[in-house]
Parts: structure tokens; sequence; C-alpha cells
């Protein structure tokens, strides 16, 4: 009597191709919901940083003026001055009356704080006499195009948005990642992909080996 013997079933291939290729789906399609807007932003102001000598602009430049009380202009006059930034009392008063929040490091010197403010787009800035209270502020606006052309450089744009553009970079990367994956699944059915791809290689490769100097 001949003993049956179980022989252990192997994984199908189909079905493990079938299971990579839906997840490689699945994560590209979230990827790049996750990424769109951020690819749009990022090209349309790649283009206005490639031109950005062509593009006009008129800066705006406001200022204003105030005196500090002698109350505050005492606080200020009496804290260390290695501190930073000035006493918070200071710089409420200073935003509530003239609309900016002096709220960075301040370079201090014997007679001057002096406060820079860049922001994306612009940049401003605030001194503050300490024997008189004289405050001196200014505000330039360098346009919208500027504007966004900070944001695609992550120029003077703070924590958040620093934050934003490492998780809209990783999104890119699962992106391109999954997106090569699905080429590779694909390319036996489209014979242009890898030539298509290596063109894309190419380009940039010659042009910065030969016509970059």
């Amino acid at each position: 009597m001949h003993q049956l013997t179980t022989i252990p079933a192997r994984p199908r291939k189909p079905a493990r191709k079938a299971f990579w290729l839906k997840q490689a789906y699945l994560w590209h399609w979230i990827s790049s919901a996750v990424s769109l807007v951020g690819l749009l932003l990022f090209a349309i102001t790649g283009i206005t940083l490639n031109h950005a000598g062509e593009i006009e602009s008129s800066p705006r430049v406001s200022t204003a003026a105030a005196t500090l009380p002698a109350p505050l202009l005492a606080q200020l006059s009496s804290t260390d001055q290695t501190a930073r930034p000035i006493p918070s009392p200071v710089a409420r008063w200073i935003e509530e009356e003239i609309g900016l929040a002096p709220s960075a490091n301040a370079e201090w010197s014997d007679g001057e704080v002096y406060v820079a403010l860049p922001r994306p787009g612009g940049d401003g800035w605030v001194a503050i006499d300490k024997t008189t209270g004289a405050i001196t502020a200014e505000v330039t606006d360098r346009g919208w195009v500027s504007w966004l052309n900070d944001l695609h450089k992550g120029r003077n744009t703070g924590g958040a948005w620093k934050w934003f553009l490492d998780i809209f970079s990783g999104a890119c990367v699962v992106f391109a990642l999954t997106g090569f994956v699905l080429l590779q699944i694909h390319a036996k059915k489209r014979p242009s992909t890898w030539p298509l791809v290596v063109l894309g290689l190419a380009i940039p490769a010659i042009l910065a080996l030969f016509f970059i100097h």
C-alpha cells in the first residue's frame, strides 16, 4: 500500500505579481494626490526662477515710526544686552503700534536694538534707539512672483513650511519609485518605455556635461 505524500504548493507567481502591482498602483495614486498641488507649484516657480531676471518687479517699501513709552524704554535699557530677543511687552507694544512683530533674535549695541525681519518675497526690520525710544521700521514687498519663488527655495519660510517641503519631497520620491515599478511591469507591452527613460536621463546629463560652465 502506497503512502501519499503531500507536497507544499509553491506560491503562484501571478498572485505575487498581482499583489505588488496593486500595491504599486495604490501608493502611486496616493503619492500623486499628496504631491499634486506641490508639483504644480514647484513646476511653475521653476519657470519663474529660471527667468527671474526677465520678470520685472517694482518693490514697494513702506516705513513706520513711533516712540516707545518711557516705562517700556526703561525695561529695554535694563535688559541684558546679550538677551535674545527683546522683552515680550516691548515686542507686543511695537506690534500693536506699527503692525510688525519683532519677535526674532535682536542685535544689541550700546545705542540701538536692531531686529531683522526677513520674509518670503520681501524684507523688514525694526530699529529702536535706546536713548530716545525712537522706533524706525521698514518693510519691503517684492510682489507675488518673488513670494512664490521664495516658497520654492524655502527662504525665510519658517518651520511649518520646512516640514511641508520634507513631506512633499518624500511623496515625490514615492511617486517616482512606484512609477518606475509600473514602468517595469508594463515595459514588455510598451517597447518605447526604456528608450524614453534613458532619454530622460541623457538629456540633462548631456546639458550638464557640455553646456554648463
